[in-house]
């Protein structure tokens, strides 16, 4: 049995404004220790439930977060940008039986811890097929068409609450509860590990392969917070203005094309923010 960590950080344990996840800053520093925690726990957690390999595929910011020399010597890291698929790198291969979200938050627009959908500010919104949809729910489109099942999500709760609706089947822990996009009751590491650990234990029994899910056409609507950066978005072929001055959506056949679509207006619209105005 093999099973796919895709690690992020915002939902990590005691992660709570931005300084914690900013590579470079003190904060950020510290808190790397408590994301691998959370990240070795479910490690732990399917070893202990039968897995035979971990691949951690790292996916926060730089993709280069997790302290390796504090992880389980059994599993494997996929670390750096520039990948495929990006935050689930690996799922395409057709070896993997399972997949995690360790880590994850809920979408851009919507209540949080550190909400937001692959850029910190600039997008306010992103719609699949006119569903409001966070990063876990995109993702989970993409595996579907592997075959792979979501088993285990970890970030607050109420991503454990949107994971409800994209992987209804999965464990979900919750390291923390929600205050404010910038607060919240955090558990502690002691405890949040050992909640993920036996919640991965469990979740190793869904790691079954089924037929991959042709869900699409997809169309996918994304709001920015700047008309401009709407105009920059459509540099890229298919994208095309929609419902107003800052929106954009474009089609795809499949969501494979579909979130490859979405890193290419996500990589374009981060090079079209200024400093001050964004």
């Amino acid at each position: 049995m093999k099973i796919l960590i895709s690690a992020d950080m915002e939902g990590a344990t005691g992660v709570t404004w931005p300084a914690d996840v900013l590579p470079g800053t003190p904060q950020w520093e510290r808190c790397r220790s408590l994301f691998t925690s959370d990240v070795n726990a479910a490690v732990l957690g399917f070893l202990d439930g039968g897995a035979d390999r971990v691949l951690i595929n790292e996916a926060h910011w730089t993709m280069r977060n997790l302290l390796i020399e504090q992880l389980d010597e059994r599993a494997e890291m996929l670390t750096g940008r520039h990948k495929s698929l990006s935050m689930v790198e690996g799922v395409q291969h057709g070896d993997v039986d399972g997949i995690a979200f360790v880590g994850y938050h809920t979408g851009a627009g919507t209540e949080g811890v550190l909400a937001h959908t692959y850029l910190a500010n600039s997008i306010t919104g992103v719609w699949l097929n006119g569903v409001r949809a966070s990063e876990g729910m995109l993702n989970a489109q993409v595996v579907a068409e592997y075959g792979v099942p979501v088993v285990l999500v970890t970030g607050d709760d109420l991503t454990c609450e949107d994971a409800l609706d994209y992987a209804p089947g999965a464990l979900k822990v919750a390291v923390k509860d929600h205050v404010s996009r910038y607060a919240a009751v955090c558990r502690t590491p002691a405890r949040t590990a050992a909640d993920i650990r036996a919640a991965a234990k469990e979740a190793a029994a869904l790691a079954v392969r089924h037929e991959p899910v042709r869900g699409g056409p997809f169309t996918v609507e994304v709001e920015f917070d700047a008309e401009h950066l709407a105009a920059a978005a459509t540099v890229v072929p298919g994208v095309a203005r929609a419902r107003g001055e800052r929106r954009v959506a474009y089609t795809s056949d499949t969501m494979y094309e579909g979130i490859r679509t979405f890193k290419a207006v996500t990589t374009i619209v981060s090079a079209a923010v200024e400093e001050q105005y964004g």
